[in-house]
């Protein structure tokens, strides 16, 4: 492996906002990613956070791949479960294991926190990332929507 994949701390505010221009980049969505970013302040929180988890792979200095994740606390059982949320690699960097170690690190870390499952969820026709998905895990198909917060 020619990179490495570390999790971003406290502090790591320039890796943070690299790894945000990564997501703009390769989702090609940078209203959603740079039109705004968080205050300094936002991110150290975010960075500080226990149940947040923005993991970033590494190669020569550079941030080649990145994947956030957040636990969430279930109410059912006592257990919690570690939701995908971003998942982007470079496209010089892909089909080279990136995408899998960021994910087998974070089974590491669901592993040390006790979760039950990790999931997350691909676009139809993405067809590189449900290749990825079904390689690691079981597939399940459902549905998925959007409500806005009443005004």
């Amino acid at each position: 492996m020619r990179f490495s994949v570390e999790r971003l701390q406290a502090g790591d505010i320039a890796r943070f906002r690299a790894m945000n221009a990564l997501f703009a980049a390769v989702f090609e969505d940078p209203d959603s990613y740079a039109a705004a970013p968080p205050s300094d302040a936002y991110v150290e929180t975010l960075l500080r956070n226990e149940t947040v988890f923005p993991l970033v792979a590494i190669e020569q200095g550079e941030i080649v791949g990145a994947l956030v994740a957040y636990e969430l606390v279930k109410f059912e059982q006592a257990r919690s479960e570690i939701y995908i949320y971003d998942l982007a690699v470079s496209e010089a960097h892909r089909r080279q294991g990136v995408a899998t170690a960021l994910i087998q690190r974070l089974r590491e870390i669901a592993a040390e926190r006790g979760a039950w499952v990790l999931y997350v969820q691909a676009d139809y026709g993405d067809e590189p990332a449900i290749a990825l998905y079904t390689k690691l895990g079981r597939r399940e198909d459902v549905m998925h929507f959007d409500i806005d917060p009443a005004k």
